[in-house]
This record gives structure tokens, C-alpha cells and sequence, in this order.
């Protein structure tokens, strides 16, 4: 299932910029079917505001500061350079965050470091929907979509539940559009 610019453009200003790449990754990730491509779109247009942002606001907040060595988030984002928490912040339509992660997703989808090399890239659609795709395949949520399971979708994104009822309405408004009544 693709979605056409017409729908995407009743859900983003910047749909212009994103159906392309948002198709050719959902394609690329197997994320085709009809609840599969209402729980991807639902879930990265609420991390992406909308696809307005691509990149994580930065304060650093009192939690972005714990991205930073040393200490156990840092250490679990594989930040171990001063600098790597703001470097690898979270990036994408589904907030990439951390060097481990910007390492994997950069093997994953190029076959090289170069997301090490030019964390920016993330920002950029295609990159920002591929790492979105990699990232959903990559955590099983394929088949949570599959089992209509969106707040486990929700909580291996999140974390935890934060900004559900925000998810939820952007799901209610993706279903609308891709499953208009009858």
C-alpha cells in the first residue's frame, strides 16, 4: 500500500518533500499493509510534528543532558565522547538517538559510518524516512502492527507512554484519510 501525495498532504504541510521517501521506505521495510502504514505513519508523524521537525529540539533539557559521558543513558546511547549526546541527538522521523544507534542504522542502510561522519544527514527526507522504516522493522513493529498492538509500538519508541493520547489522535486522523467511510 503507497500512499499518494493527495493523502499525505491532507496530514502535513511538508508532504511534498516526504511522500517519495516515505514510500520507497515502507516499501523497502515491508511496512505495506493497511494497518502497517496507518501505526507508521500515526507514530512518525507524531515524533516529526507533523513532519515539521527531523531533528530533536535541544536545551539541553536536564534528560539531554544524561546523553553525555559518563553515566548509564550515555553509555546506553554508546556516547563516549564529550560532545556525543548533542552530535548524535535524536534525528529522523522517529528520533534516532545516540551513536550506537546512528552506527547501526548507517551499516544498515549504506554499509558505512557515514551517519557517524554526517550525523546531519538524518535530517534530510530520505534518510529521515529510511531511518524511520529500519528502525520499525528492526524492533518487531511489523508484526505489533500486525496484532493492532499500538501502544507496545508505542512503548519500544517512547520508552514508555508518553504523548499517547497525541499518538492516538494522529492515528484516529492517518485512518481517516487512508480509510475514508463508505
Amino acid at each position: 500500500m503507497k500512499i499518494s501525495l493527495q493523502q499525505l498532504e491532507a496530514l502535513s504541510p511538508r508532504a511534498s518533500q516526504f511522500v517519495e521517501p516515505l514510500n520507497v521506505a515502507m516499501e523497502r521495510f515491508e511496512i505495506g499493509t493497511p494497518d502497517r502504514v496507518e501505526m507508521f505513519l500515526a507514530q512518525v508523524l507524531y515524533e516529526s510534528d507533523g513532519l515539521c521537525r527531523t531533528r530533536e529540539l535541544w536545551g539541553p533539557t536536564p534528560a539531554q543532558c544524561e546523553y553525555e559521558p559518563p553515566g548509564r543513558k550515555a553509555e546506553e546511547l554508546g556516547n563516549i565522547t564529550s560532545g556525543d549526546g548533542h552530535r548524535f541527538l535524536g534525528r529522523g522521523l522517529i528520533q534516532l538517538t545516540g551513536r550506537a544507534n546512528y552506527r547501526s542504522c548507517g551499516r544498515a542502510l549504506y554499509g558505512d559510518d557515514r551517519l557517524l561522519d554526517e550525523p546531519e544527514l538524518l535530517e534530510r527526507p530520505q534518510a529521515a524516512c529510511l531511518s524511520a522504516a529500519w528502525f520499525w522493522h528492526g524492533h518487531g513493529l511489523n508484526q505489533a502492527a500486525d496484532a493492532g498492538d499500538f501502544a507496545a509500538i508505542t512503548r519500544r519508541i517512547n520508552g514508555g507512554l508518553s504523548g499517547y493520547a497525541g499518538r492516538m489522535a494522529w492515528r484516529a486522523r492517518v485512518r481517516r484519510v487512508l480509510r475514508p467511510p463508505r
